[in-house]
């Protein structure tokens, strides 16, 4: 009985020990969390090896270069230093532009390596050599990061963490999906991958259609009002060579006037884009 006692005791000891103060949840900063998404955006256009904090480098590095720039052409501190503005946000708009570019050639290509996939696993083929063999059949834009899965896949014989590996490498919605049910076919099993994988290339297809007819539709709006907001700054640019025009921005009320201007405009282009925007899909399944 005594020992019973001794272990119950020994036991509520442990037990009181172990419930002590837990770890505090590690948190983020914000400024630490929009480092990880520029990374992230970086990912989603294709641009590998350079990372948000590398990319917020090289937007005060273009401000710095265009402001010296407009300065040696034009003199004049105010026009320089509102252009070195517009010079900080063209790397972010590059990025943006190639996210978009990016966007619309995995949009159009990914029924096609569904199709591929889903003739691959018709035809008796393994999972891991389907999407292997997307390296040599798959299309083109997507072959190089086929090719690493194929290299990691034959390297580890991992199937699952090569296709984590390979969903970050694609950092894309519709890859997430295909990853997904290959993961999922593969962990449990089952009869139905194929009709799944039918079933979703149509979905894209009919997507890809409908966002295609859409942006060309409002391609000409959206160019049209890029055009409206970045002629001014043009003919100032132009203007920029005149004595009477430097002295005219260099005082104060000229300077009032090239801020309010500065801001109108990119009210006036962000209110473009956000009209503009069709739903983007999220990568839910990262």
């Amino acid at each position: 009985m005594g020992a019973f006692l001794g272990l119950v005791l020994g036991l509520g000891l442990l037990l009181i020990w172990r419930s002590g103060p837990r770890a505090r949840p590690i948190t983020v900063r914000p400024g630490l969390r929009l480092l990880e998404r520029r990374t992230e955006r970086l990912r989603q256009a294709g641009v590998h090896g350079v990372s948000g904090a590398q990319l917020v480098g090289l937007q005060f590095a273009a401000a710095l270069v265009t402001a010296l720039a407009v300065l040696l052409v034009s003199g004049s501190v105010s026009i320089a230093a509102c252009f070195g503005v517009f010079g900080f946000f063209a790397p972010t708009a590059a990025v943006a532009r190639l996210y978009n570019r990016r966007h619309d050639e995995l949009r159009d290509v990914w029924p096609e390596v569904v199709d591929n996939l889903s003739s691959a696993v018709r035809a008796g083929m393994a999972l891991p050599e389907a999407v292997s063999a997307l390296e040599v059949r798959g299309p083109e834009p997507l072959r190089p990061a086929f090719g690493r899965f194929a290299a990691d896949y034959r390297a580890t014989g991992r199937f699952s963490d090569c296709l984590g590996r390979l969903k970050a490498d694609l950092a894309d919605p519709v890859g997430d999906r295909v990853c997904e049910s290959l993961r999922l076919a593969r962990d449990v099993g089952g009869t139905d991958l194929g009709r799944l994988l039918r079933t979703l290339s149509t979905f894209l297809r009919e997507d890809a259609r409908t966002r295609a007819e859409l942006e060309t539709r409002q391609g000409w709006t959206v160019n049209a009002a890029r055009l409206a907001v970045a002629a001014p700054w043009v003919v100032l640019l132009l203007l920029a060579t005149q004595a009477t025009t430097l002295d005219a921005f260099d005082r104060p009320a000229g300077r009032a006037l090239l801020v309010l201007g500065g801001v109108v405009s990119v009210l006036a282009y962000r209110l473009m884009l956000r009209i503009g925007q069709l739903p983007e899909e999220k990568r839910i399944l990262r």
